[in-house]
């Protein structure tokens, strides 16, 4: 099976390039690791030390946020390098101050993964929630380079708990240490001989738990929102429009703030021309007084985290269709009830906060505009569901500290 492994490996990449011809996100794939190498070692410091964290996409890295402040902490003469695996992740976060260097991961070839590792010489490793790559651990654990699992998760159906996949949990011996969200995980770790785990949680609820002590302050929603009811729909897709756009279209002594996933220009006129309230578009904002609009649609990024802080409810969108729930927990530090599709399976944290009553799942948009009537007509209910949902945030916390303390042992 490795071998096969190994041969899929070499010969996707050719297939891949082959195949941006005809895709642009392949194209970009594809593109963003050429010169790869010779890119990342002008930016290698001679000298320096490297920790290394690898996210899968945007979503880990900010799963990774808590630990490389600790990092930064607890190591202040070493480097930070993160790799991402998808363009989406790389492509939003080339600058961050806690990271010295951004890459693209290579793909998993046993030539790759042993070049990247001798370019960075990585003094510890950390991967974030999963993106497993079987090389690259191999090339960590033959090198005795310490190596953490954060933050993460294993199902049944992974290919480690299969009767192919034996050989790849030889890769798992990379990790010296396993940082879990929940006991399911340790479990089945320790069904195929690890017992090297920690349950620690989630480090987004580090992260998110973080957010609420900022400055969060943005003027021109303030002004939109006007003391009006607002409701913030995040990361929202076409298949969750079809949910709420009724509502909206129903409703118009309230405000509604759209933050789209994708804010390509089609789209966004589409959701635009949907929409039979009086609409404004944050690229759109100098030409219009804020505060006579009922809907703003957020087409930037970078404000949504802090956008919630205006909110009294939030929907989020993702679960609606097949793409995947985004963050739940955002909104949910702020203290405000949340609103979901059906389609949550995967994201354990949305079916324990569910069971809470601090977040509601709609299958359509009638059910959408039931809950929305009672969260209206009763603001005592509304504002339950949201201290619901700020306490589940603040009672799940810690998973970076025990990660702390445990590399601070390591190191006595």
């Amino acid at each position: 099976m490795q071998s096969l492994y190994n041969s899929l490996i070499y010969f996707s990449q050719p297939v891949i390039s082959i195949a941006g011809k005809f895709s642009p996100k392949l194209k970009e794939f594809s593109d963003g690791r050429k010169g790869l190498f010779p890119r990342l070692e002008k930016l290698l410091q001679p000298g320096s030390q490297y920790i290394w964290i690898h996210a899968a996409s945007l979503g880990e890295f900010e799963m990774a946020v808590p630990v490389l402040k600790m990092l930064k902490t607890e190591y202040p003469s070493e480097k930070i390098i993160v790799s991402f695996f998808s363009p989406s992740g790389y492509n939003n976060k080339r600058k961050h101050d806690l990271v010295d260097i951004f890459t693209y991961l290579p793909l998993d070839s046993k030539y790759n993964a042993q070049k990247f590792i001798e370019l960075i010489k990585p003094k510890m490793a950390f991967f974030i929630k999963y993106d497993f790559w079987p090389n690259f651990l191999i090339g960590l654990k033959n090198r005795n380079i310490p190596t953490y699992l954060v933050s993460g998760v294993f199902r049944e159906n992974q290919s480690f708990f299969k009767f192919y996949g034996k050989w790849i949990i030889k890769s798992l011996q990379a990790f010296d240490h396993f940082f879990v969200q929940n006991e399911e995980s340790a479990d089945l770790l320790k069904k195929i001989g690890f017992e090297n785990t920690t349950v620690a949680g989630d480090t987004r609820f580090d992260r998110v738990a973080a957010q609420i002590t900022q400055d969060n302050r943005i003027e021109f929603i303030e002004n939109f929102k006007a003391n009006k009811v607002l409701t913030v729909f995040g990361s929202s897709w076409p298949e969750d429009e079809k949910v709420f756009i009724d509502y909206i279209n129903k409703n118009p002594e309230q405000k509604f703030l759209i933050a789209p996933h994708e804010i390509k220009a089609e789209k966004i006129q589409n959701l635009s021309d949907n929409i039979k309230q009086p609409v404004l578009k944050f690229t759109e904002m100098d030409k219009a007084n804020i505060e006579d609009f009922n809907v703003f649609i957020l087409d930037t990024i970078g404000y949504l985290g802090r956008a919630y802080s205006y909110a009294d409810i939030a929907y989020v969108g993702g679960a609606a269709g097949s793409t995947g729930l985004h963050n739940i927990l955002e909104p949910a530090t702020f203290g405000i009830p949340i609103i979901i599709g059906s389609n949550y399976d995967k994201f354990p944290e949305a079916a324990r906060l569910r069971q809470l009553a601090g977040l509601f799942s709609v299958k359509n948009s009638e059910e959408f505009d039931e809950i929305m009537d009672k969260f209206i007509s009763n603001p005592n209910f509304r504002k339950k569901s949201g201290m619901i949902a700020g306490h589940f945030i603040n009672s799940n916390t810690g998973a970076t500290r025990l990660l702390e303390s445990y590399l601070k042992a390591e190191k006595e």
